[in-house]
């Protein structure tokens, strides 16, 4: 294996695993607000023994988040050096802001949020989850605006020497792709946010313990899952995805698997792509489905592969295939899934519903599959370029590190990561099987047991 590969391969683990962390903090970042709003509103400290409990849970993630986040940026200068000198005057910018404006910003009051509630006044605290929430949100758009960067490269000018610098801040800032990439992102977050919650209190329910906590966190994350669904799908998954087959459409034909140029072109639901022989194999379509969501109408010609040079095409085409497919049907089965729930919940039916609760129990791993193969789809169709259209992956990657070098040190992140993944599993399973409170302790005057 070349060390080409090998860096590909290093990077891709290092931020599958590390985005595996900030998608949960995004998420609960915006629901432990809500839970603090409920709290002033209501005046019943329960949900403040709730807020407190994903606080925790949190808090872990924050942690596990930044010590993984770290060994990404120095990959660039080692893995990725001649990537890192060409376009660092563009890509540095925003990351450097997400350091110093949102990270500080978050960790700061995090830490009044967890050991300042009985310094500071009940609005106070509620201020320091609403800037915890501000920060982890803020960090996730500057991330995004890099990223967009390099699948939608604006506002920027290259010099005689080959390296590229910002023209406009502000046009790099307002990249269409970023916003719309960011949308769709945050309500992925969310979806894990809600469904972790969801599940742990279908535990609960579904145990019979932890009092009317199961049913406060089954209400909030159905509710948010709800929301969240709908929007990834509608509107921020259609525009996202418009707006990439306007500009990357050899990405978007690979992601649908269409070979050739096609009026009236089929959605495949399932199939197996044949690259050499350029079709897909058992395929399940639906007809002119895909002309309508990409151009509004079903006699639209969309173009395939085969009117794009071979080497432009996505340079690993079934994986591209594979986890777009997976995103986009575990998306719809997550939505199903809270249609039902919510109905339920509506209904006053759902905490009796065994038959919804195990399935929503059970599902709290399929966000995390769902996002990462929608950041694969989103790297992977960028191929073979780093910066789309400016700058190849071939061209990008440190050609003085070599392959051993990069087998050496993914052996040891693999080894480092094995052993952060058991501690995060201990201290989360620790968390929930503890409870928000300890059994028969009493809040308010009331046993929590029995609330």
């Amino acid at each position: 294996m070349d060390a080409l590969t090998l860096h590909r391969i290093h990077f891709a683990f290092t931020i599958t695993y590390h985005y595996l962390f900030p998608q949960l903090t995004i998420g609960l970042a915006l629901l432990i607000v809500v839970l603090k709003t409920m709290a002033l509103r209501t005046d019943d400290e329960r949900y403040n023994v709730a807020a407190r409990f994903w606080a925790r849970i949190f808090s872990v993630n924050f942690l596990i988040g930044v010590v993984t986040g770290i060994p990404m940026e120095f990959q660039f200068g080692t893995n990725w050096s001649e990537f890192a000198r060409r376009t660092g005057g563009v890509i540095g910018q925003p990351l450097a802001m997400e350091g110093v404006f949102s990270f500080f910003l978050e960790s700061a009051f995090l830490g009044l949020f967890l050991f300042g509630e009985k310094r500071l006044s009940k609005f106070a605290h509620w201020g320091a989850a609403l800037l915890v929430c501000l920060g982890s949100w803020i960090s996730g758009f500057f991330i995004i605006v890099a990223d967009a960067w390099m699948q939608h490269p604006v506002a920027y000018r290259l010099l005689p020497n080959g390296v590229y610098e910002v023209s406009s801040f502000w046009g790099l800032i307002m990249n269409p792709w970023a916003w719309l990439q960011y949308a769709h992102t945050m309500s992925g977050a969310v979806i894990t946010g809600a469904f972790v919650m969801s599940a742990v209190g279908a535990l609960y329910v579904l145990q019979k313990r932890e009092g009317d906590y199961g049913r406060i966190f089954l209400k909030l994350g159905v509710t948010a899952g709800l929301v969240s669904c709908i929007a990834q799908i509608f509107p921020t998954g259609d525009l996202h995805g418009k707006y990439v087959a306007r500009h990357q459409p050899v990405a978007i034909a690979g992601m649908e698997g269409l070979f050739h140029s096609e009026k009236g072109a089929p959605i495949v639901l399932m199939g197996q792509p044949d690259v050499e022989g350029q079709r897909i194999d058992n395929p399940l379509a639906v007809n002119k489905v895909l002309s309508f969501l990409i151009y509004g109408t079903t006699a639209a010609e969309v173009n395939g592969l085969d009117q794009y040079p071979r080497d432009q095409w996505p340079t690993t085409l079934p994986l591209l295939f594979y986890s777009y497919h997976i995103m986009a049907g575990l998306g719809t089965y997550f939505a199903a899934l809270m249609v039902i729930a919510a109905f339920l919940l509506w209904r006053g039916k759902l905490y009796e519903a065994r038959w919804v609760l195990w399935p929503i129990l059970l599902s709290f791993p399929l966000p995390y599959i769902a996002n990462t193969a929608g950041w694969m789809t989103a790297e992977i169709g960028r191929q073979p370029w780093l910066v789309y259209g400016l700058l190849r992956t071939s061209e990008g990657y440190s050609k003085h590190i070599g392959a051993g070098t990069s087998l050496f040190s993914l052996l040891g992140f693999l080894g480092l990561y094995t052993v952060l993944s058991i501690l995060w599993i201990v201290l989360v399973y620790t968390t929930i099987q503890k409870g928000p409170v300890q059994s028969g302790q009493s809040v308010s005057g009331r046993s929590l047991t029995t609330a």
